[in-house]
C-alpha cells in the first residue's frame, strides 16, 4: 500500500481523489485511489520464488504473495494472466491461480524457448510427443483457468540455454496446440526477428490470435507483427531506451496491452522512461525486509501504473484511454465477454 504520489502535496481527505491509510509500519503516508479503474497485467509469474522471499535458492525474507495480491487489487489490477513457462512452472501456475481471491487471475501453459530441451528430456520415459500431450492435456482439464498457449516463441539472446533448431521446433508444435485448441498465443521474441516472423507469417491463419509481449524490438518488427493481426505487450523492458519509447509511443491503442513480467522488468532509474513515473513507493533491500513494504529490485502488479505512466506522457493518449483500451484489448483475448 505503500505508493506515493513523487510531487508531495497536502491533500484535503475529504477529497475522493485521495485516500488516508495508517500502516503497519507506523508510516502514515497519502496513497492515489485507484478508484473504478480496471487494469489487466497480462505478465504475472506468479510462480518465481522472489513472491515468497526466495531469493537464488536462499530464503531472504517471510513470504509475502497475499500482500502483494492485495496491494494489486488496490492499485486496480483486478485481472492478471500467470505465465506458465514450463510443464511443471505450468502446473503450479494453475494451482496459484486457483488460490488467489484478490483478483481474477488465469494462465498460459506452455515451454518457453529457452527451456525447450525439456521436450527431449528423456528422464521419466519422457519423450517430446510424452511431453507435448502432458501440456495438452493441463489446456484441457483447466479450461476454466488455462486461456493461451505460451510462453513460446524464439529467443537467441540465450542459446546457452536452448540452440536455434530446438527453439524453432518446439514453437512449431505448441502452434500445433494452440490450432487444435483454438487458443490464443502468448509470445516471446528476443533478439529472433527475421526467424519470429517468417514462423509467424506462415502459420498466422492457423491461430485465433495473440500477443507479442515484453516487445524491446525495433519498428520495424512492431510494424510486421501489426500486419500479422497480433498484439503488443508493453513492460519496463519495453522502455528502457529513447527508441523503445518512441516506438511504444506507436503502436495503436486497438493493439496495445500493458504488463509488469514481474518479479522482473520494472522500470528502472536508469531507464529512459523512468524521468516519466509519478508514483514512487518505499522499498526495503531484501536483506531489511519489512512487512508491508516492497522489496528493492522486485517488480510487481500494482506496479503497472508505471507502464501506464510512461506512456500517457510519451503519447497523445493520456491514462484513463490507455487504460481502457489494455483493459479491453486483453479481456477479449484472455478475460472472456465485456459486460
Amino acid at each position: 500500500d505503500l505508493l506515493f504520489p513523487r510531487k508531495q502535496k497536502v491533500v484535503n481527505k475529504s477529497k475522493k481523489s485521495c485516500d488516508w491509510k495508517q500502516q503497519e509500519l507506523g508510516v502514515s503516508c497519502f496513497i492515489m485511489s485507484r478508484g473504478k479503474k480496471q487494469l489487466f497485467d497480462i505478465g504475472v509469474n506468479i510462480t518465481d520464488g522472489m513472491f515468497r522471499g526466495l531469493y537464488r535458492g536462499k530464503q531472504k525474507h517471510p513470504s509475502d504473495f497475499a500482500a502483494i495480491m492485495t496491494r494489486a487489487r488496490d492499485a486496480g489490477v483486478c485481472n492478471m494472466l500467470a505465465t506458465g513457462t514450463s510443464l511443471s512452472d505450468s502446473r503450479d501456475a494453475i494451482e496459484l491461480c486457483r488460490e488467489i481471491s484478490e483478483v481474477s487471475a488465469k494462465c498460459t501453459v506452455g515451454c518457453h524457448p529457452t527451456m525447450c530441451k525439456e521436450f527431449e528430456d528423456m528422464k521419466n520415459d519422457n519423450t517430446p510427443d510424452t511431453y507435448l500431450n502432458s501440456l495438452r492435456t493441463l489446456m484441457v482439464e483447466n479450461k476454466d483457468v488455462v486461456v493461451a498457449v505460451g510462453e513460446t516463441g524464439l529467443d537467441y539472446d540465450r542459446l546457452e540455454f536452448c540452440p536455434k533448431d530446438l527453439q524453432k521446433k518446439y514453437f512449431l508444435r505448441q502452434i500445433d496446440l494452440a490450432e487444435e485448441l483454438h487458443l490464443p498465443m502468448f509470445l516471446h521474441l528476443r533478439h529472433a526477428d527475421d526467424d519470429f516472423i517468417e514462423i509467424m507469417r506462415e502459420n498466422r491463419a492457423r491461430i485465433v490470435g495473440g500477443v507479442v509481449h515484453s516487445f524491446d524490438g525495433p519498428w520495424e518488427t512492431a510494424q510486421a507483427i501489426l500486419d500479422l493481426d497480433l498484439f503488443i505487450g508493453v513492460n519496463g523492458c519495453s522502455l528502457k531506451t529513447e527508441e523503445n519509447i518512441t516506438i511504444a509511443s506507436k503502436i495503436p491503442l486497438d493493439k496495445l496491452m500493458i504488463e509488469t513480467d514481474c518479479p522482473w522488468c520494472e522500470v528502472r532509474p536508469t531507464h529512459a522512461g523512468s524521468r516519466f513515473i509519478k508514483t514512487k513507493v518505499i522499498a526495503k533491500k531484501k536483506e531489511k525486509w519489512e512487512e508491508g513494504c516492497f522489496v528493492k529490485g522486485r517488480n510487481e502488479p500494482s506496479l503497472l501504473c508505471h507502464i501506464i505512466e510512461v506512456l500517457s506522457s510519451s503519447r497523445d493518449d493520456d491514462a484513463e484511454a490507455i487504460e481502457q483500451a489494455s483493459f479491453t484489448n486483453a479481456m477479449k483475448m484472455f478475460g472472456g465477454n465485456i459486460a
